[in-house]
């Protein structure tokens, strides 16, 4: 299998943290799709990442298409095989995603030029990572279906969309206003896979 993808996107990481929690092979295409000369819709015409490409050569886009497709192969399970327990694994991989949509959608606006820049619109995604994070606080305070000793996919999701938001968006400060959050990501950044793929600095 290759992994095409940036060592920054939170959804590559997130496939990254699940291939090395499941002990799985894998040869690793560093690529942008954002830049002029990139290869990556050779890959997925959407010019998204990550892809991964079978041995085959077949390309699987959106990583949680990846994600379910990985979770089927030799190693330990990370989505339930039916039932609520599913849907919570699902709907908790999705929290992640947004969070993760959410605070891309302020990164990219405010790459435009300042009087091209729409606060409203920043506004708004502040608002739902906010309100991301206090869903996420509770879910992980509760333990139903995170902040377990054993990591569930939502785990893996939720946090590599944290540990994005302190790369990019620092001023947040989650960790200082969430302590159930602190202490969680704590112990995932304690694990090889969360270790081994943090983003470059």
């Amino acid at each position: 299998m290759k992994l095409v993808g940036s060592k920054t996107s939170p959804y590559v990481r997130k496939v990254r943290v699940l291939l090395a929690e499941k002990g799985l092979a894998f040869e690793f295409l560093e690529e942008s799709s954002w830049n002029a000369d990139t290869t990556v819709p050779r890959y997925n015409p959407l010019n998204k990442v990550p892809v991964l490409v079978l041995d085959d050569g077949e390309c699987l886009y959106d990583s949680g298409v990846i994600t379910e497709y990985l979770d089927t192969l030799p190693g330990p399970r990370f989505i339930p095989a039916s039932g609520v327990e599913r849907a919570r694994a699902r709907r908790d991989e999705a929290l992640g995603d947004g969070i993760a949509d959410a605070g891309i959608a302020i990164f990219l606006e405010r790459k435009r030029e300042a009087v091209r820049q729409d606060p409203a619109w920043i506004a708004r995604q502040r608002d739902k990572l906010q309100a991301a994070l206090v869903a996420l606080a509770g879910s992980v305070a509760a333990g139903v279906s995170m902040g377990r000793a054993q990591p569930a996919l939502g785990d893996i999701a939720c946090g590599c969309a944290l540990f994005w938001l302190e790369f990019r968006l620092p001023e947040l400060q989650w960790r200082a206003e969430h302590a159930a959050l602190r202490s969680w990501a704590e112990r995932l950044e304690k694990r090889p896979a969360f270790a081994s793929t943090r983003p470059p600095a």
